[in-house]
């Protein structure tokens, strides 16, 4: 009976070991420009700097939509948000049957921490949920999509307090530890989303900026600081070269307009801070903000780290990853094999992680969302229904394709120069893509997902 305990422990250890263990950081709302990493004139991350430095910062990364709920579905299922009619944020029950979306992402879709989970992983989710919401009470807990612990908020049920998501990751990583499994921890973080929840300790960091900005630093500054204490746990339990580490954002940053009254807001889900005038992010140059599928609303900070299988201090600016990729790449690092019935719309990018890409990119991207605005206005981001990217050319289209932009992504990252009328061929090949892979999506949501509010 001995023999066979030290057997069983040995194998344990041996299997804890061989597994590397995942920490997916999801910010929301923040720039591709607020890092200090990226230079920004005032805003200070110095440990996602330090991510930056030991890994690889990719600087064309795409996230699968411009708001939150979408952009978190394709990171779940390795699939474009339009598969599952999720074309928005999930809101109350009303303004989600408005808008022909479910109420909340189906627990039965594939879903990423359940290939974990089942491949042996440890695995949890801390922080902003937002796959439904908290004002739609009978929408399903996250640990009905393959959680083995959680705390959460835009959830239904009891609210974790946004501020207790680094010492509940850590909590789980040690626990994980002592039972020698490996561990996937979704570290989905509230900042910079409104309300700006500060903590006068912040704001005392930046005193020489007007309110606004200092606001906005020292909310960043918060959350960088509670990202470098699980960063200085894996350190301290000696894991960190057994671990890959992403930091990554949901959408592009929110940026209110200069004249904007300040004033406090309330989130069900968080509680009262400072309200969207405090919105100061930006992109990096690249075009438009939240909300938009210019490259400034969905492209967005990617860095990653693991010791020894991803270069240090080194700048990805050509390789195209997107956040439909993660599902496919993280179950290869894993070992988790993906279901026979299930084709993701993403690819596996560990060579690219690994510094070793074998090709181009030859699958193309889609986005789908409730475009408005008129696109005759050069500060009207939001006009945008569809786009595609395909290799370095990106369409963008309105509902109807009465108006459409074209731009080569490798000659023209921030979307300056429209070659739609140039590029004839072009055009017509994306258009015929996308009109293909149109044909591919629900012509309704799926009744499962609906709210029993609904009947009334």
């Amino acid at each position: 009976m001995k023999s066979l305990l030290i057997l069983l422990l040995s194998s344990a250890l041996a299997c804890a070991e061989s597994k590397p263990n995942i920490l997916f950081i999801f910010a929301d709302d923040w720039g591709w420009g607020d890092l200090s990493c990226h230079g920004h004139p005032y805003v200070k991350t110095p440990n996602i700097d330090r991510l930056a430095a030991e890994g690889t910062d990719f600087h064309r990364f795409t996230v699968a939509s411009g708001v939150c709920s979408p952009s978190r579905t394709a990171v779940m299922t390795g699939h474009f948000p339009a598969r599952y009619a999720i074309d928005g944020h999930f809101a109350w029950v009303p303004s989600n049957e408005k808008r022909g979306m479910p109420d909340w992402l189906s627990p039965k879709a594939p879903l990423l921490p359940r290939l974990l989970q089942q491949s042996g992983y440890a695995t949890a989710h801390f922080g902003k949920w937002h796959l439904a919401n908290d004002m739609i009470p009978d929408s399903p807990l996250p640990s009905e999509y393959g959680y083995d612990e959680y705390g959460a908020f835009n959830c239904a049920g009891e609210q974790m307090p946004w501020l207790d998501d680094a010492q509940r990751t850590i909590s789980f990583i040690e626990k994980s530890q002592s039972e020698n499994k490996p561990f996937f921890v979704n570290l989905w973080i509230h900042e910079p989303h409104t309300p700006f929840h500060v903590l006068p300790k912040y704001r005392w960091r930046f005193p020489d900026l007007e309110e606004k900005d200092n606001i906005y630093a020292a909310t960043l500054s918060h959350a960088d600081e509670r990202i470098g204490e699980v960063l200085d746990a894996l350190d301290r339990l000696k894991l960190t070269d057994n671990t890959l580490v992403i930091f990554s954002s949901d959408n592009g940053p929110a940026r209110a307009r200069e004249n904007a009254e300040l004033n406090l807001s309330y989130d069900t889900a968080t509680g009262a801070g400072y309200g969207n005038a405090a919105s100061r992010g930006i992109t990096g140059g690249r075009k438009g903000f939240k909300a938009a599928l210019f490259e400034g609303g969905i492209g967005v900070p990617f860095i990653a780290r693991w010791p020894g299988k991803i270069a240090a201090g080194k700048v990805d600016a050509d390789s195209l990853i997107s956040a439909v990729d993660l599902l496919p790449t993280f179950c290869e690092v894993a070992g988790a094999e993906l279901p026979d019935d299930y084709t993701p719309d993403g690819v596996n990018q560990l060579t690219v992680l690994t510094g070793k890409p074998e090709a181009i990119r030859q699958k193309p991207l889609f986005w789908r969302m409730n475009g408005s605005g008129d696109p005759n206005k050069p500060d009207s981001y939001h006009w945008v229904s569809f786009a595609i990217v395909d290799q370095h050319w990106k369409l963008l289209s309105n509902q109807d394709g009465s108006h459409q932009e074209l731009y080569d992504l490798a000659a023209d990252p921030f979307e300056k120069n429209d070659l739609a009328k140039e590029q004839a061929e072009v055009l017509a090949g994306l258009n015929k893509k996308l009109a293909a892979w149109k044909e591919t999506l629900p012509k309704e949501a799926d009744s499962s997902c609906f709210s029993s509010e609904r009947s009334r």
